[in-house]
């Protein structure tokens, strides 16, 4: 049965005028192609958060950050599976529950990627500038902010459902989400927005404070190893924004246009799987840039429940044998002097 209510926004805004009438799911290539690179997403992040798991050298703050985001990152391709297989024809037959809750759950995993991506640039200016040591003690501080940030980003997926919506106003309603008031989109892309100035603030100054006092972090014990995982999550967030900007554009075109006048805002389809490429880049930045996260990682592809160093432990495998069997020499020659 049809949902009146989603078919009167979606025929209002021109949604219905190029679609297919087809029954079911529309498996077209596209989708298809789309649905494949969410399962290589789903699939990546999960090892990546295996490794995390499994390996204890990952069992400090930042490492659990970087779990986090891939966990979102986890969500966002499951998310967009999810709405994949409900959208098209099928979207019709949704209630307007079920709707919500399909576009609400991108916006929380969008949510929680964000605020993991501040939490991780507040944890880096802490341990860049300030070269606090980690404390294994003050996890728990860890998995509060990781937890505010999950609360923050659900809360704001929900206001929607919970009433911040066009139902009933067709005038105020967004193109790209037609059920979704343009003030509700308005204001979640002025929140990430601000958001991801705050973070590029935040790399800005610590870039610059490390510059200017290169000796003191050079003296530093672990300034190699925070250094690397600077330079990581500095991609990771270049990298966010030039998959998810694009999108943020198309929904402040979306707010300032009227329905039915600008044609781009029917291709939305592009911008989203655009930005939901960004989930599959992170883990391959997480193995490229980090020698410890790539080891883990071909480790546990390979079949490797515990990953060692793959040349180290192997060097040091047979360094051992080869002393041990030095120390086992030594004594036979001395006997065979002493004799």
């Amino acid at each position: 049965m049809i949902n009146l209510d989603i078919y009167k926004h979606y025929n209002y805004t021109g949604k219905l005028d190029n679609r297919n009438n087809t029954n079911g799911v529309d498996l077209g290539p596209e989708k298809v192609a789309f649905l494949v690179i969410c399962s290589f997403i789903v699939f990546e992040n999960l090892i990546v958060l295996f490794a995390i798991w499994k390996n204890h050298r990952f069992h400090s703050r930042m490492y659990f950050f970087i779990g986090n985001l891939a966990l979102c990152d986890l969500l966002a391709g499951v998310t967009y599976t999810v709405n994949l297989l409900m959208s098209g024809e099928r979207t019709l037959h949704l209630s307007t529950e079920e709707w919500f809750i399909r576009e609400g759950s991108v916006f929380v995993a969008l949510g929680a990627s964000i605020f993991s991506l501040l939490a991780i640039a507040i944890e880096r200016h802490l341990t860049m500038i300030k070269m606090r040591p980690y404390d294994t003690t003050k996890n728990y501080r860890v998995f509060l902010l990781i937890g505010t940030c999950w609360l923050i980003a659900v809360a704001l997926g929900m206001l929607p459902i919970l009433g911040w919506n066009c139902l009933g106003n067709l005038l105020d309603c967004s193109v790209v989400l037609p059920l979704y008031t343009k003030k509700y989109v308005a204001f979640c892309i002025s929140i990430f927005t601000a958001l991801l100035l705050s973070i590029s603030v935040l790399y800005v100054r610590i870039y610059v404070l490390v510059k200017s006092s290169s000796r003191k972090v050079m003296k530093h014990s672990n300034s190699e190893h925070s250094m690397a995982l600077l330079r990581t999550v500095i991609i990771v967030v270049g990298v966010f924004i030039s998959c998810w900007m694009p999108l943020f554009m198309l929904l402040l075109i979306d707010v300032a246009c009227k329905q039915r006048h600008c044609s781009i805002l029917l291709k939305a389809d592009w911008f989203v799987a655009l930005a939901m490429m960004n989930s599959a880049l992170n883990p391959v930045i997480y193995t490229l840039a980090s020698r410890e996260m790539r080891r883990a990682f071909f480790g546990l592809l390979c079949g490797c429940l515990v990953v060692p160093c793959a040349v180290g432990g192997k060097a040091n495998g047979e360094g051992s044998r080869s002393k041990s069997s030095s120390q086992i020499q030594k004594p036979a020659e001395l006997q065979g002097n002493v004799n």
